[in-house]
């Protein structure tokens, strides 16, 4: 039963490992895509955005956003669609306490040996850092800016 569970398995975290293409998003919402006119279904499809474009268009083109804030501005009602990407921060602890002095067990059949050295161990963290911002007012694309 688990060798027949491990192909499948694989084919899911596969599936879930491919990142996110206009064409995927256009085959997965097509009638979305349909009511965009010609000009803003050949932006989509280039996954390029442009003023006066709906919201579901934005979506096709660069996907879901990572937050949604709501607002108004001149009694009109605001939106901003935040992207971000997670970016790896580095960092070397100390794990045996001050500048890395105490006991570190080798192995179950090694007996404790004295660290006196500077033990530093890495890590690494992922802190989330906003890519792209889209703003729409009355749900039309207003403005947008993108990291180069």
């Amino acid at each position: 039963m688990i060798i027949k569970l491990t192909p499948l398995l694989a084919s899911f975290i596969l599936v879930a490992c491919v990142p996110a293409t206009p064409q995927s998003r256009i085959a997965k919402f097509p009638e979305k895509f349909a009511k965009l006119n010609k000009k803003e279904q050949s932006l989509v499809q280039q996954g390029q955005i442009a003023a006066g474009m709906p919201r579901d268009a934005v979506m096709l083109a660069w996907g879901f956003p990572s937050r949604c804030l709501e607002g108004s501005q001149n009694s009109k009602m605001t939106e901003r669609w935040d992207y971000s990407t997670d970016v790896p921060v580095y960092n070397f602890g100390y794990p045996y306490g001050a500048y890395g002095y105490g006991r570190v067990r080798y192995g179950p059949n090694y007996p404790n040996y004295p660290d006196f050295g500077l033990n530093m161990t890495p890590e690494i963290a992922y802190i989330p850092s906003r890519v792209a911002s889209v703003w729409f007012i009355e749900q039309r694309v207003d403005a947008w800016e993108r990291v180069r």
